[in-house]
């Protein structure tokens, strides 16, 4: 998992309350368990017209926002079906960061789980990003994971509360995985101690 520190990023301003995890990655393209592939099917409700064509009008066809790392979105983001797609797609598509002022439990766990940082603000906190939003590459915001600062482009900061576990997973870049790795030597010693005793190859299961 890539390491999360300090972005300074277009956002998207996303002017939806909630939006399912099915807005975020329709049910027909959850038939892999592949990580990387489905940023084309982000949205893809939104993005596309019937006909495979781009809609023009969806903020994340728009030139500025093809390629933003912030997303600035609704209450309730994430809600619906659980879906670990759902952060995979964002991640994907190039999303680090999801602005909002509440997610749903389930797509809020899973974004760190994947690298994705998810950040709870106040409703005017958020209204404020998202007109910050709306001025496209000329507004970058700065999201500062080792300060929990939300930097506006004109300077102000907001603050925001995140778990002491999470945040060491985010900033060091570790997922369940890595986690477990991190007692490599404990399990390796386990494992030898195991294999030295009498009984062990004799184990059946």
């Amino acid at each position: 998992m890539d390491k999360f520190d300090r972005l300074q990023a277009i956002a998207a301003p996303l002017k939806m309350a909630n939006v399912d995890t099915d807005k975020i990655i329709p049910a027909r393209f959850l038939k892999t368990i592949k990580r990387n592939g489905l940023g084309v099917h982000a949205f893809a409700g939104l993005r596309y017209r019937e006909d495979g064509s781009e809609d023009p009008d969806f903020i994340l066809n728009k030139p500025p926002y093809r390629d933003a790392k912030i997303l600035i979105a609704g209450e309730n983001f994430g809600c619906g079906s659980s879906r670990e797609h759902a952060p995979w797609a964002l991640l994907d598509f190039g999303i680090r960061c999801v602005i909002a002022p509440s997610f749903a439990d389930i797509f809020f766990n899973n974004c760190f789980k994947n690298g994705i940082l998810p950040i709870v603000l106040p409703q005017a906190q958020c209204d404020a990003l998202m007109d910050d939003a709306d001025s496209g590459a000329n507004a970058r915001i700065i999201v500062d994971l080792a300060a929990q600062t939300v930097s506006r482009p004109d300077g102000e900061v907001f603050s925001f509360e995140i778990d002491a576990f999470r945040k060491r997973c985010l900033l060091e870049g570790l997922d369940d995985i890595g986690l477990t790795l991190e007692k490599r030597a404990a399990i390796d010693t386990y494992e030898a101690r195991v294999a030295a005793e009498p009984w062990y190859p004799n184990i059946t299961l």
